[in-house]
Formats: C-alpha cells, structure tokens, sequence
C-alpha cells in the first residue's frame, strides 16, 4: 500500500484496492430497482429496503475507511485539495440535477400548459385536441389524471407549514455557520452544541415535510399521479428532503467526531464538505419555496 505522511507536501497517498465502489454500484443498482419496482406497484414500499441497507453499509465502511486513514496522518495538503475539487464539483453535479427539474417545472407551467390553452399555434394544440382546456397553474393537465375522483386536488399553502419549514432549514444554516466560526476559533463547546443544533433542525424538517406529504396523499388528493403538478412537486421536493436527510446524517457524523476531537482549527475539511453541502441545500429549499409553493 502506498504511503503519504502530512508532512511530506511532494507525496501523494494512493489507497490500496477498495471493494467500497463495486459495493457501492451493486448497492445503487438495487435501490435503483427497488424503486421501478414500487412506482410501477409491482410491490411495495419494502422493495427500498435491500438497497437502502446496502447503500448504508457502503457508506458506513467507506466513511470509516476513509476517516482512518485522515487520521493516521496519510493525507497532506495535496490530497486535501483534491477532496475540496472534487467536493466543488459534485456540488456543481447536484447543482445540475436540480436544474433539471426546475427546467422542467419551467417548461410545463410557461410554456406547455399555456399552449394546450390556446397560445401559440390554437389549432393543434387548442382546438384540435383540448377545446375545453383552460390554462390555469396548478393542473393536472386537460384529462384531470389523478388527484381525487372528480380530478380534482387542492395546493399545499405556501404561508404554512412550508413557511414554517424555511425558517427551520434558514436557521439550520445560522447555526452550521456559527459552528464553523467555533472550529476556527476552537471553541469546542460552542461548535458541539451549534453544530448539534443544526442536524436537530435537519431532522425536524424532515419530519414537517413527511408528515406535509401525509396530509397532500390523504386529504388533498395530491399524489405523484395528479399530472404535471403532483409530478413536479413531488420529484422537486422528494429529491430536496432526501438530500437534507443525507445531510442531517452527515452533520450527525461530523458531530461525533467533534466530540472525538478529530477536527483542529486549520485542518477539518470534512466539517467545511458537509458545511457547503448544507448551504447548497438552503439554496434550492428557497428556489423550491418561491415557484413550487409561493407563485
């Protein structure tokens, strides 16, 4: 196995063969399935588990592996900026997939929606295929798919339980910034009980939009079914809380190795990853907020 030692700047640590990524894509592949499996009712929501569990492990393994060898002095500042590049540039990956759907809320409320309305060319659009179709946000598009029996579904409103969520996830990135600041400045106190704040909040969030989706599925008539909205809503905002829960564990982790004293003032890069990660996720929460909820 190849050795580096932080006080050697012109080495660079090359890790021996890791069975962690093959795992890893066996462990995506399953969840992968599992999910086809459950949107197309061929079973139930159990089909997540195999490949939730098998993501975990990998996570779990590759985590510790990867934290052992930090800290017994193989990465210098050399590999410390290749961790921060490629972190930069899985945030920009993320920033894309995001992109994607907001794209595509875009395209289906401007410009799709209005044009089954009658703008544009009315013939084939309008006339031709939906006469009746008023273009009005939020739908279900002109055959009413989904919602309740009569197609019909009622909106989650934006000053609500929504509103009350952002302030959550807002004051969840006050918190991780106050814990940063403590790191630096080694107050060991003030980091552990801001940065456990801020995973707490990570969670409460995602307990709000769980039980947002309980109330949407049973009450509203707003499932992932209920056409163009239900569809766009879900995707947008299911996608957003599996990363904050992704990021609340993280933050869990970080926190304990807080209290292992594993972070020094000018080397805890792992802490700044998960910071950024977090800051990301406040971002797209408010885009989320201001045209699925608000407009």
């Amino acid at each position: 196995m190849a050795q580096a030692h932080a006080h050697d700047p012109n080495r660079y640590y090359v890790p021996h063969e890791s069975p962690w990524p093959i795992f890893g894509s066996v462990a995506l592949f399953t969840l992968v399935l599992g999910t086809v499996a459950y949107l197309n009712e061929w079973t139930g929501a159990w089909a997540f588990i195999p490949g939730a569990l098998l993501l975990a492990f990998m996570f779990f393994g590759w985590f510790s592996t990867v934290i052992a060898e930090n800290q017994s002095g193989l990465y210098n500042m050399q590999v410390d900026r290749s961790f921060r590049m490629g972190m930069m540039w899985f945030i920009f990956s993320e920033v894309m997939f995001f992109s994607a759907f907001f794209g595509a809320l875009f395209y289906a409320r401007m410009l799709s929606v209005p044009w089954l309305g009658g703008a544009g060319t009315k013939f084939f659009s309008h006339l031709l295929l939906w006469p009746d179709f008023e273009a009005t946000w939020p739908t279900s598009g002109p055959a009413q798919v989904g919602g309740r029996e009569d197609g019909t579904f009622d909106v989650i409103p934006a000053f609500g339980l929504p509103a009350l969520n952002t302030a959550i996830l807002l004051t969840s990135g006050l918190t991780i910034t106050i814990a940063h600041h403590a790191l630096r400045a080694n107050k060991r106190s003030q980091l552990a009980i801001f940065l456990a704040a801020t995973f707490i909040l990570g969670f409460i969030f995602v307990g709000l939009q769980a039980w947002e989706y309980a109330e949407a599925w049973n009450h509203l008539g707003l499932r992932l079914s209920t056409g163009i909205y239900g569809s766009t809503f879900f995707m947008l905002t299911g996608f957003h809380g599996l990363h904050v829960t992704i990021g609340a564990i993280m933050l869990l982790v970080i926190w304990l190795r807080v209290l292992r004293g594993h972070f020094t003032p000018t080397r805890h890069f792992a802490f700044e990853a998960v910071a950024w990660y977090w800051h990301f996720v406040d971002v797209v929460w408010l885009g989320l907020f201001v045209f699925v909820y608000w407009l």
